[in-house]
């Protein structure tokens, strides 16, 4: 197999910066599949071990003093939670086979009744869900192994294999992500573990020995550089029915601004990184460069870099303006994207950041801003935070609003989350948000459960560098029945309404006391939030459907505590 040695053209050089090197609700019903379940957990703390530390559940992330490179007490917290987890996981904690007896009686609602009453409130694009991720048409996914786009195409005339990671973290693959769906390109797809949550097949390592991603074979050609699968797709794809993504050789004007405009996306990322990774002696650089940024866009004849649709050059600016806007905000206070009729210093750039969501291509990859702010740290070794930063720390992280007037993963929702992360309105209301929720938590039920059920279990090894990244870990298989009629519940609460589970809920908590006694509770409680914590997005679900599914869960804890 031949290895590309494309060079990116001078006129669009590539980057110089590399940044060094789940809940999945899965798309196979097997239990080896949900493994990826326990990659990054996303979660700054242990929220068991801290519910130990306390003698009592916790709904929300710890707000203890936070040092200046956060893993310090990411570790001394896996620790904690290795030691404070160990008995009773893997076994039952005594005989609950009564309570077991007593949950089914009182949750009579099982998961194939669950899987019909959502299918009845299914649109047809709902429904047709699953068969098109399988057949790769209709709608991408993140889910998609293979990307045909209609059924026009075929699989054996594929000529491209794209390698990315299994989280959806690194912002190197998102960009050939997006590139190959705006291109509607056909691919293959593999997904690969990053170092910091997980093992790299023995397969993937002969073709890349440095291990390093994204990767793509393109008509048997192995290019191993993002940039480089880039322009190889533009230059080999370049027919009618593939859209051009660089202004035509003709228009020297238009792809020399195409070339400036790429060396200033590296020059921001430079700043990003200085300031998230430093101190705020480099805050007045990475302002200065971010006008810069905003006077570009304001000056093109769209809302796009080059106009009124979309380039290469969106291409490459989109995985670190997305990482930017929810970092900048979460650790250093300094908000650039803001909601709907907000003032901002920099409306050119949200008003991009409006029309990138217009596309597809891109909200297809797009992910929220509690992921990214716990992605971020294993790969770059640690991020800093700095004053003003903690309103903003909380209301990502599902503690408190910005106004301090109650939890921001609680219900009802408050609209986006109280000023700090926009909500995703373009995907449509409240309640196909509900029901994306529902169908990924039941379609792998069993899977998940016993997933859960690991906030309560033991710690597995070897272990990882992103926080509570453990796919090797042992769920308590006590809690697991409880757990089980505790998620359907969640899921019917989704569907419709929480009060129609209240009165079953109270009861459940009450017999879990009387037969499990407090540490049965907090077990459950615990694997609960476990979930909670894990949702990745996009890897999962969308947005909406993730702070759906968080605040429902959330309802549940506080109705046991």
């Amino acid at each position: 197999m031949k290895r590309g040695v494309l060079k990116s053209p001078s006129v669009l050089a590539s980057s110089a910066i590399v940044v060094t090197s789940f809940l999945v609700f899965a798309s196979q019903q097997n239990t080896k599949s949900v493994e990826a379940l326990s990659t990054p957990s996303l979660l700054n703390r242990s929220t068991h071990s801290l519910l130990v530390a306390a003698n009592r559940p916790s709904t929300a992330l710890a707000a203890e003093k936070r040092p200046g490179n956060p893993f310090s007490t990411l570790i001394g917290d896996m620790a904690s939670s290795i030691a404070s987890t160990v008995t009773g996981a893997g076994n039952a904690s005594g005989d609950l086979s009564s309570l077991d007896a007593k949950l089914d009686s009182l949750v009579s609602t099982s998961w194939d009744d669950i899987r019909k009453d959502l299918e009845s409130k299914q649109t047809a694009e709902e429904k047709a869900f699953r068969s098109n991720v399988e057949k790769g048409i209709g709608a991408a996914s993140p889910l998609n192994k293979i990307r045909l786009f209609d059924e026009s195409n075929k699989e054996e005339d594929i000529r491209v294999t794209f390698y990315r990671d299994s989280a959806s973290w690194c912002p190197y693959c998102q960009k050939v992500w997006i590139f190959l769906e705006e291109k509607k390109i056909p691919y293959k797809l593999e997904k690969i573990n990053m170092r910091c949550y997980g093992e790299k097949p023995a397969s993937f390592q002969r073709l890349q020995p440095s291990g390093a991603i994204p990767v793509a074979i393109i008509d048997g050609t192995v290019y191993n550089q993002s940039n480089d699968i880039i322009y190889t797709l533009e230059q080999l794809f370049q027919d009618k029915s593939h859209k051009p993504m660089l202004p035509p050789q003709s228009d020297a004007k238009k792809r020399a601004k195409a070339s400036e405009l790429l060396r200033l996306e590296r020059t921001l990322f430079s700043a990003w990184m200085y300031w998230l990774t430093g101190s705020s002696m480099s805050k007045g650089n990475f302002i200065n460069v971010l006008n810069e940024v905003e006077s570009e866009l304001h000056k093109s004849d769209g809302d796009f870099f080059l106009g009124d649709d979309m380039s290469l050059v969106d291409c490459m600016f989109a995985p670190f303006l997305e990482r930017m806007a929810a970092s900048m905000v979460f650790f250093k206070g300094f908000q650039i994207r803001v909601a709907p009729g907000e003032k901002t210093d920099y409306p050119a750039v949200n008003k991009w950041f409006d029309a990138m969501e217009t596309k597809e291509s891109y909200t297809l990859t797009k992910g929220c801003y509690y992921s990214h702010c716990w992605d971020l740290p294993p790969q770059l070794g640690g991020c800093s935070f700095e004053d003003g930063s903690e309103p903003y720390e909380k209301a990502i992280n599902g503690d408190r609003l910005v106004d301090g007037s109650r939890g921001s993963w609680e219900l009802p929702l408050e609209p986006h989350l109280g000023g700090v992360e926009p909500d995703w309105e373009w995907l449509g209301d409240e309640e196909a948000a509900k029901r994306e929720a529902v169908e990924r938590l039941s379609f792998n039920s069993q899977a998940i459960v016993s997933f859960a059920s690991r906030g309560a279990g033991r710690k597995g090894f070897p272990s990882y560098g992103a926080p509570l990244s453990d796919p090797n870990a042992v769920p308590n298989e006590s809690a697991k029945p409880s757990v089980d009629a505790c998620l359907r519940l969640v899921c019917a609460s989704l569907l419709n309404g929480t009060d129609s589970i209240e009165t079953n809920l109270v009861q459940i908590v009450d017999d879990m006391k009387k037969e499990g006694g407090s540490e049965h509770v907090e077990n459950v409680v615990a694997s609960l939030a476990y979930l909670r914590d894990r949702i990745g997005v996009p890897r999962d679900m969308r947005l909406p459907a993730a702070r759906q599914l968080r605040a429902h869960l959330n309802y549940a804890i506080e109705k046991m505590l």
